[in-house]
């Protein structure tokens, strides 16, 4: 079976990347770092194995943050256009927080939850029928 890639960039494409895993899930949060990190009510996410994350081309910038959670999260970006790519958290290295805007092709994308519900602005409302949590969405399920 052929093994699924997705491409994306930032704005200005210095900085492009490959994913090796069907993306599909988005996930939609309201926090205020999110929306100060993007200029918009909401980041739509896309969680994804850091190991099938690569970059095809340039250096991503970071910053580092500790979060209400107490963790830090890391956010990559494009240091020409300011671009967010992906972000990633200190407890969990093995996973990565895609930005779903920087895909190629977004065809196909569904949102599937909002989080940080309790910082929502009236101008990026939550989507109806969603599951919506007012914190961080709950762990995976184990099995």
């Amino acid at each position: 079976m052929a093994q699924t890639v997705v491409t994306g960039s930032c704005l200005c494409g210095a900085v492009t990347y490959s994913v090796a895993q069907p993306l599909r899930e988005v996930i939609v949060c309201h926090c205020t770092d999110c929306q100060k990190a993007g200029g918009a009510g909401a980041s739509h996410n896309i969680v994804v194995k850091t190991a099938d994350i690569a970059i095809t081309a340039g250096t991503p910038r970071t910053y580092a943050k500790t979060v209400d959670s107490g963790r830090v999260l890391t956010r990559s970006f494009c240091g020409d256009c300011g671009s967010q790519l992906f972000s990633s958290r200190s407890t969990t290295p093995e996973m990565s927080v895609l930005k779903a805007g920087t895909l190629d092709d977004r065809s196909g994308l569904v949102p599937v939850m909002d989080i940080w519900t309790v910082e929502t602005v009236a101008y990026a409302p939550c989507l109806p029928g969603l599951p919506q949590f007012p914190g961080n969405r709950p762990p995976p399920k184990a099995g």
